[in-house]
């Protein structure tokens, strides 16, 4: 899908079997029927003549066409996924099918005799490949169209150029620059440290990362206190960093400061239940909403949110049951962290996930690899070739010609496998000193 241009696949000279797909429309596939084509020689013209109807991009194939049609009709009796043969016959009849790629050529294969395969064998630098889609640009269009048809997000934090390449590269619809950065990378013992400075400064390497990606970045602790500071700090970070949004914490006591950043062409996703920037006024990382009253408070203050202009909402560490009903009762998606499966979308912070943190692993994350110990593993095989002085090996290394090195006038009958000196011990350093 996506081709914009002509594309021909085919074997060689030789070989009986041509394809040609070209797009039309908005989204359909038709054979061309030119007598003549550019790039196809004219004995293979007449296997170009079926016009095929429309044919939604997920369920385009490949056309196979045969120069001697007659003795090789029992070869196109396979049937392809969708069921549905040729509109029309042409020159090589009725039962002509749509093939994908690998089962046309699997056809071609089984046609021809064990002693012409070689010869007819189709080489990888002859057969064109579609070029591959260019990226395009993940908007908020985008996560509305998976919301409305009940696809979850997935978010992942990204704090730098290779975090944020990996994620782009993985698929993810969101990335998260959080002031989790500020446990995670730069070792604080909690977010309330971060500060405008550091989420600029890890945003823009995160955006250099994922230039594609949707990127939402955290309003650090302090930045937003006043409708001024928000406006201000949030146009920061969508000038110098290239964010997409902005997210701050809070639920009813930040109305002011979403109306006003949505009033000014901000994208704002909000954030309740467990809000660590303020984690010490709640009495520590703990689940919110676990009585009846908290949960109508919980559920009072994602709706006002709603109701300011935020497009979406994250619900940190609730139970599942309150999470799945501020779901049902919200119009714009719901991003979970500890708040079970029935929200919109996901988010975990990708230390948590890659084993890269080792204070401690929160129970709502889960590791998908042990990075973190790989890692160790090889730096201390790095320590230990160091020290043996098997890194770095010739590979590694670069040599001055033979020539050139006597040139020096330093060294005489250089041999070519190199000079070996000795390595220099205390009473070498103490003598260059007084040289």
């Amino acid at each position: 899908s996506g081709w914009t241009r002509p594309i021909i696949w085919r074997m060689p000279p030789s070989a009986p079997l041509v394809a040609v797909i070209r797009p039309i429309g908005r989204g359909g596939f038709k054979v061309a029927r030119a007598a003549t084509m550019p790039g196809l020689p004219a004995s293979s013209s007449t296997n170009i003549a079926t016009y095929f109807r429309r044919w939604p991009r997920a369920r385009s194939w490949f056309i196979a066409g045969w120069q001697s049609a007659a003795p090789k009709r029992s070869h196109f009796t396979a049937t392809p996924p969708s069921g549905r043969l040729c509109g029309s016959p042409g020159a090589l009849g009725s039962r002509t099918a749509l093939l994908s790629p690998a089962q046309a050529r699997g056809v071609y294969a089984s046609s021809i005799s064990p002693a012409n395969s070689q010869r007819h064998a189709p080489e990888a630098s002859q057969v064109a490949q579609p070029p591959p889609p260019p990226p395009t640009k993940t908007t908020m269009r985008r996560l509305i169209e998976k919301y409305e048809a009940s696809q979850p997000i997935a978010v992942i934090t990204a704090y730098d150029y290779p975090s944020a390449q990996l994620a782009e590269r993985a698929g993810v619809d969101v990335v998260l620059v959080g002031d989790s950065l500020g446990m995670v990378v730069l070792g604080y013992e909690s977010t309330t440290a971060v500060t405008m400075c550091e989420m600029v400064h890890h945003a823009k390497a995160a955006r250099r990362g994922a230039p594609h990606a949707y990127m939402v970045v955290d309003l650090p602790f302090g930045s937003y206190l006043t409708v001024h500071d928000a406006l201000a700090n949030s146009t920061r970070l969508l000038k110098e960093a290239g964010a997409d949004a902005v997210k701050l914490e809070g639920g009813r006591r930040v109305l002011p400061q979403v109306s006003a950043l949505v009033n000014a062409g901000i994208s704002v996703m909000g954030h309740v239940g467990l809000t660590p920037q303020t984690h010490a006024a709640l009495g520590g990382y703990r689940v919110q909403g676990k009585t009846a009253h908290a949960a109508r408070e919980l559920l009072a203050d994602a709706r006002a949110l709603q109701d300011s202009g935020c497009f979406s909402i994250v619900l940190e560490c609730v139970p599942a049951e309150v999470a799945a009903l501020v779901t049902c009762r919200l119009a714009v998606p719901t991003i979970g962290i500890g708040a079970g499966v029935h929200t919109s979308g996901q988010v975990q912070v990708i230390h948590d996930l890659l084993g890269l943190y080792d204070r401690f692993q929160p129970k709502f994350s889960a590791r998908y690899a042990s990075v973190g110990a790989i890692a160790e593993q090889a730096l201390s095989e790095y320590v230990t070739e160091v020290a043996e002085r098997r890194f770095p090996a010739p590979e590694h290394s670069f040599s001055m010609p033979e020539t050139e090195l006597r040139a020096l006038g330093e060294i005489e009958d250089v041999g070519t496998e190199g000079v070996e000196l000795e390595p220099a011990g205390p009473a070498d350093f103490a003598a260059s000193r007084h040289t």
